[in-house]
């Protein structure tokens, strides 16, 4: 070979023309970094129980109105059949946790107490779950002409039957006057005085015919006196003796009775008894 082509020997490597190192090769190349899974496991952990505490609701929610209305219906000795819806307010399980529910409501169609029948809705508030008083609770009462007819059946009124036309209701019988039966329409608008049913006469026919106060007074004698003065009717041995009434109302075909629930009805036995008249 001649010496006219040599070879020319390759550089040396130095500061100015440095080595390239291909990524990825060599023993020096960093590890790749790994993803933090950390997130995605506490979001999976949220879920669980958000979906734990939403089923224990739904438990709660499933399990409270037997259990409430059983205890209802052995306090106040009702038939074991006895219809009653319960439904309470707000997210039940801080409420259970806590002991004392925010508010409670009961509501039936149809209820028998001491031989009256209606229809009741009652709203507890602050309602122990370990023993004690409620805080208080107030509802109504519902009762048709017929069921008012009965509650007015002690009274000195001649009362066979009660029409209602609101916001009065006509009272309906007979009296003997010289042997002779003479039927009798007192209408009235009724309400409540010191917890008793109040009757404010507003007209009243005597045969069929309307007559005024003083007419009443001088054909019908003592009986038509008490006749146009207002009547007060005592009704608290047809109710628990926790129930006070506090209004009453025609409304269409039912006349609607308020009640304030004294908060020991639930601790006191004798509060659950029917209550006492006093005698006139």
């Amino acid at each position: 070979m001649s010496d006219d082509n040599h070879t020319l020997p390759y550089p040396a490597a130095d500061s100015e023309h440095p080595t390239l190192v291909i990524p990825g090769e060599g023993a020096d190349a960093p590890a790749p970094r790994r993803r933090k899974r950390w997130p995605w496991v506490v979001a999976i952990v949220l879920v669980v129980l958000v979906g734990l505490v939403v089923a224990a609701e739904f438990i709660a929610r499933a399990v409270l109105p037997g259990v409430v209305r059983s205890m209802v219906i052995e306090q106040l000795d009702l038939p074991a059949d006895q219809q009653l819806d319960v439904t309470a307010d707000g997210i039940l399980l801080p409420q259970l946790i806590g002991g004392r529910l925010d508010s409670l409501q009961l509501s039936t169609d149809s209820v028998t107490l001491e031989g009256i029948t209606g229809a009741v809705d009652v709203t507890a508030e602050g309602v122990p779950l370990r023993g004690g008083d409620l805080d208080g609770a107030s509802g109504t009462i519902r009762v048709d002409e017929s069921q008012f007819t009965e509650l007015l059946s002690g009274t000195e009124l001649p009362v066979d039957a009660v029409a209602f036309e609101a916001p009065n209701a006509t009272v309906s019988g007979s009296v003997s006057v010289l042997g002779v039966a003479i039927p009798i329409s007192l209408t009235v608008t009724p309400g409540v005085a010191d917890g008793d049913l109040e009757l404010t006469p507003v007209g009243l026919t005597v045969g069929g015919l309307e007559i005024d106060a003083e007419q009443v007074g001088s054909s019908l004698g003592a009986l038509g006196a008490n006749l146009t003065q207002t009547q007060r009717v005592c009704i608290a041995d047809r109710l628990p003796a926790g129930l006070t009434l506090s209004d009453l109302q025609i409304d269409g075909s039912v006349a609607v009775i308020d009640v304030d629930v004294d908060g020991a009805i639930v601790t006191d036995e004798t509060l659950q008894q029917p209550g006492v008249c006093p005698q006139s």
